[in-house]
């Protein structure tokens, strides 16, 4: 499939919003923003997801495996290795912790090997301090290599039962119609298997944190899938956007949710219409901005490109600011250890906006520079050696 802009900006819009969550942004911001950020980055895959792949599924999980679980053990390793040496630095401590008033301890050597197994073989284990926000590699690959079994379940389904009905049965991959009945039957069956996990209270024992990220990835997986087709049809006037915010807003001032490891009946209930509405409210704003050839889409297409970067050292960039802010306040040091930022007076200044630009200009720096300097020394080789 051609690769869409408008999806990278939307991409890159979804982790600045996510980063301006963590950093602990005016709680209506962060409210509003929580509706939809997270399940942003699952329609997005669901947006892109080719049938070709219904034929040829070892690709399909390779690419998966490689883009997400290669990512997630290398960079979960890494910080599993630092760990404690964080403790000795300061960055790290057993004084101050998330706003609960959690906090996290030097490991064990047996738990540096329990949290190692737990990484390479249930993708969990990862530092919940420094690597918050890894839960996400481990539910994409699940919803989206759930979401072609489930897919091409459905489909075997229909072909059988067009056959005992003596109807034509027509192929997925050349029949629009047939592509979007199955997607459909598809989400409305992961939709009543969330609405059934969450009223009984049940979890799926073999997914870490019980499943309830996973398969709701995969419902919101298989609405970006739809959405593909209906955005084609559907045309998006600029002021549908005004009312997909402003619907989004009334969602988080009186149905709250998010997409948390806990999945209620409630949030079940709340979360996808909002989440579908953000999406259109954010699709529509990136369709603007990908009118114009600019800096602005510039950079908001790179960062949709390099989400990975960012999704892992936001929360190390915060640090920075954190330094800033102790110096500002004159805080205790140990309180560097706080996650995801400082907690004192995070309510009642704008540190919130410092922290959000480093969390995502940090680690694109970064990233851009690495890439530089790769490059340059890549051409610099053979001439090196002739």
């Amino acid at each position: 499939m051609r690769h869409d802009d408008s999806i990278s900006i939307c991409k890159g819009l979804a982790i600045i919003l996510m980063v301006v969550g963590h950093a602990e942004a005016p709680s209506a911001l962060t409210g509003f923003i929580y509706e939809f950020h997270m399940p942003l980055f699952f329609i997005t895959a669901g947006y892109f997801f080719n049938l070709k792949y219904l034929n040829d599924e070892a690709t399909f999980v390779k690419r998966r495996l490689r883009g997400l679980y290669v990512p997630f053990v290398k960079w979960s390793l890494f910080f599993l290795a630092i760990h404690n040496l964080m403790f000795q630095l300061g960055i790290l401590n057993e004084c101050y912790g998330n706003s609960a008033g959690g906090v996290t301890h030097p490991y064990t050597w047996h738990q540096i090997q329990q949290n190692a197994w737990s990484i390479v073989f249930s993708m969990g284990g990862y530092d919940e301090f420094l690597a918050g926000a890894f839960w996400f590699f481990r539910a994409l690959l699940v919803a989206s290599i759930l979401f072609l079994a489930a897919y091409k379940l459905a489909a075997a389904g229909g072909r059988v039962l067009s056959h005992w009905r003596g109807r034509h049965w027509a192929d997925p991959l050349h029949s629009p119609a047939t592509a979007i009945g199955v997607g459909a039957a598809v989400v409305v069956a992961l939709y009543l298997a969330l609405l059934w996990k969450s009223a009984g209270q049940l979890r799926i024992v073999t997914l870490v944190q019980g499943g309830d990220r996973d398969l709701m990835g995969c419902f919101f997986f298989g609405v970006g899938f739809l959405l593909r087709y209906a955005l084609r049809r559907i045309p998006q006037p600029w002021w549908l956007t005004l009312l997909y915010a402003a619907a989004v807003w009334a969602f988080s001032r009186w149905m709250p949710a998010s997409m948390t490891f806990r999945t209620s009946l409630h949030q079940v209930l709340a979360l996808p219409p909002a989440a579908v509405l953000g999406f259109l409210m954010t699709y529509n704003v990136s369709t603007i901005i990908n009118r114009r050839d600019n800096t602005l889409r510039r950079f908001l297409v790179y960062c949709g490109d390099n989400t990975l970067c960012v999704f892992v050292f936001h929360i190390v960039a915060f640090k920075a600011v954190s330094l800033v802010k102790i110096w500002y306040y004159d805080l205790d040091w140990l309180q560097m250890g706080c996650h995801l930022v400082i907690h004192e007076h995070s309510q009642d200044d704008l540190f919130w906006l410092l922290y959000s630009i480093a969390g995502v200009g940090i680690p694109l720096f970064v990233n851009h520079s690495y890439h530089r300097l790769r490059t340059r020394h890549c051409r610099k080789a053979p001439n090196q050696g002739t």
